[in-house]
């Protein structure tokens, strides 16, 4: 059995979203004077590698402890749109090719190659998902779809102000789950895998940390 770790690991140089809280460790116990190690942790509920709930951008949508875990897990489709370039725009004509893998439960690994840039201004230059092919894989059934940047939408700045996240607003409205800040989904390079990206159960929140993996099982 072989495993692809998909997740970036947390710590306090994890690269956050444009305005999200930062990852923060201390020690709240030592070995030396309390006699075990424990560490006070504060970051955001869109840290690292995650999921987003629809409640995310609804407010009247399930939050990610009311959600099927089935979501979560479940054989997984390589989309390969690397060459998509820095603020491409993923289109159809790029994802069609793996069309006849996509059906209903499946889960969409969007490789961009773009966590190459990650810990650099460029990971948020990243390709991003367009609105029109969105619809189309949530017409064939996809419900699950991660990708390997900070954001499934353009990320907007000061010279690209964005579209309005308009790909979570669809995925949301279906009732679907996002996956971001994904690495490695080049290594999935074999057929059939079986990926799971379970996330913390967080009462009543709009995503939580993963720790996704891609897994062989031949």
């Amino acid at each position: 059995m072989r495993i692809v770790d998909l997740s970036i690991p947390v710590g306090p140089g994890t690269q956050v979203y444009p305005g999200d809280p930062e990852v923060r460790f201390t020690r709240h116990a030592t070995v030396d004077r309390e006699g075990y190690n424990l560490l006070h942790v504060e970051f955001g509920s869109q840290t690292g590698t995650h999921v987003d709930a629809p409640y995310h951008f609804r407010d009247d949508a399930p939050r990610i402890d009311e959600l099927d875990l089935s979501l979560f897990t479940g054989p997984g489709a390589l989309i390969d749109v690397r060459g998509a370039g820095a603020r491409g725009r993923i289109t159809w004509e790029r994802i069609s090719a793996a069309a006849p893998r996509l059906e209903p439960g499946t889960i969409a690994l969007i490789c961009t190659g773009w966590s190459a840039h990650y810990g650099t201004p460029a990971y948020y230059d990243h390709p991003f998902l367009d609105a029109d092919a969105c619809r189309r894989l949530l017409d064939r059934g996809i419900r699950t779809f991660c990708i390997d940047a900070v954001n499934l939408d353009e990320t907007p700045d000061s010279a690209h102000p964005g579209e309005g996240y308009p790909v979570h607003h669809l995925i949301a409205e279906a009732g679907g789950v996002i996956g971001e800040n994904f690495r490695n989904l080049e290594l999935v390079d074999f057929p059939n895998p079986l990926v799971s990206c379970l996330p913390i159960a967080l009462s009543g929140a709009d995503g939580a940390p993963v720790r996704a993996v891609a897994i062989d099982l031949r």
